[in-house]
């Protein structure tokens, strides 16, 4: 019971913060995400202090076997450039344009009656995530930038990190014209069954994290919800493929960042690279330590290479049937072996989680056809499927990834987290009726008259 009341304080404020906040200028949601940097940047190593702690026990967790060593490294905020990835977001979200007031259709229905289609925020969104804690602030920026309030779930692994982040996130916010309300963190899974009953204060939540998590939460909700629940990308080498461009590609999709959603899960070749391009990629591979469960025909080539790679035996197994349906986030990497590009796009359709998936080829026609072929998300063609990112895109940060068809699909930005609604002005000395439109004698017709417009005038 207390949980529910919990639930219902945090998703009433957090509806209230957004109805409040929808006559404030743009100026003044930039003014805040320039204000939440300052602050991220004083707390620095407080943060990075909790980090440390949410580290300790984290690696308690996985020496004991229950927790992962992917999940791991997704929560150390100290790793690479993610810090200033993290701030470097903040600021690129402030300086993109208003995804806000842009006019789409405009429609003059009668003389002095005009209509407008405009985009506007979705309302309040409730993001689930496991371990990332700087998803904290990436959906912070985001739903600032475009007029959304937020309420914020990260995993419990990450939970000294996350109350720092989102401390500083409220502090910044105090001091603007935006309610420190706007964006609130929760702890509990209990809060969290609570909120998705909530429909009447959310309108859309983000999961972020593993199949099961998702899979849970779109069971458990009435409220729309938008995401993904695997990660199996892959990689095609084609029969025209380029050698090098091939290991590049393949090394890159499968070792920049294994325990990413838009790492590569699993290689597909055309059978007529198996002694040519195959080789040399499965050596490039084992030399970056990757674990190969390969299919009967690239296992007989891998077993007949000579001089046999030093870490064949360790490395390099019969992949069972499921390996292709699982996400590894490791460095361990499937291999199945297919006549045609027709049966790899039939293949990825049937067993991709429709994330991204990319083909190395020279033949400009088969990467036309695997580009509109392969019913992903994201279709590349010579090119890493850990390009899959929303700050690679140009998008700042993202909110997160959807493999779903309606309304937002790959990583999704600003865009993604926009709607519309139909604005109508009737500048009539009467007003305008609908009574005075039909068939017959005095009635009036609709003239349609579509025009330009960059802003709603009104």
């Amino acid at each position: 019971m207390a949980e529910n009341d919990a639930a219902q304080t945090i998703a009433r404020a957090a509806k209230a913060a957004f109805e409040s906040s929808q006559l404030i200028p743009s100026s003044e949601r930039i003014e805040a995400l320039q204000e939440i940097r300052k602050e991220l940047e004083a707390a620095k190593d407080a943060i990075l202090s909790a980090n440390r702690l949410d580290l300790e026990a984290a690696q308690k967790e996985v020496d004991a076997g229950r927790m992962s060593s992917s999940l791991l490294k997704r929560l150390d905020l100290t790793k690479g450039d993610k810090w200033d990835s993290m701030l470097q977001g903040v600021t690129d979200v402030a300086e993109l344009d208003d995804p806000t007031g842009i006019v789409t259709y405009a429609n003059e229905l009668d003389d002095g009656l005009e209509l407008y289609r405009v985009s506007c925020p979705i309302g309040v969104l409730l993001v689930i995530f496991e371990a990332r804690p700087e998803v904290v602030v990436n959906i912070a920026a985001l739903a600032i930038k475009s007029g959304n309030a937020a309420i914020l779930k990260g995993g419990k692994e990450s939970n000294e990190t996350t109350q720092l982040l989102s401390k500083a996130i409220q502090t910044a916010l105090s001091k603007t014209a935006i309610s420190s309300t706007y964006i609130q963190a929760i702890q509990t899974r209990a809060e969290v069954s609570a909120l998705l009953s909530l429909d009447q204060y959310i309108d859309l939540v983000i999961p972020r994290g593993s199949n099961s998590l998702v899979r849970n939460i779109q069971n458990n909700t009435r409220i729309p919800v938008m995401g993904h629940a695997d990660g199996l990308c892959s990689v095609y080498i084609d029969a025209s493929a380029d050698v090098k461009k091939a290991i590049r590609v393949v090394v890159d999709s499968k070792t920049d960042y294994p325990a990413a959603c838009n790492s590569a899960e699993t290689l597909i070749l055309h059978e007529s690279v198996l002694t040519t391009i195959w080789p040399e990629v499965a050596r490039a591979l084992l030399a970056a330590d990757v674990q190969l469960l390969c299919d009967e025909p690239s296992l007989a080539v891998l077993r007949s290479l000579s001089p046999a790679p030093t870490n064949l035996a360790s490395h390099v197994q019969p992949a069972t049937p499921d390996a292709y349906t699982t996400e590894h986030l490791s460095l361990t990497l499937s291999v199945k072996t297919l006549p045609s590009l027709a049966a790899a796009t039939q293949w990825i359709n049937a067993h991709s989680s429709h994330h991204t998936d990319s083909i190395v080829a020279e033949d400009a026609a088969a990467a036309t056809a695997f580009c509109r072929g392969v019913d992903s998300a994201g279709t590349f063609v010579n090119a890493s499927t850990r390009f899959a990112d929303g700050f690679r895109y140009g998008f700042g940060t993202e909110v997160g990834i959807s493999t779903g068809r309606i309304h937002a699909r790959g990583p999704v930005g600003l865009e993604g987290l926009v709607t519309y609604k139909y604005m109508m002005r009737s500048k009539g000395e009467q007003g305008h009726v609908v009574g005075e439109f039909g068939v017959g004698e005095g009635k009036k017709q609709y003239k349609h008259r579509k025009f330009q417009a960059s802003a709603v005038p009104f």
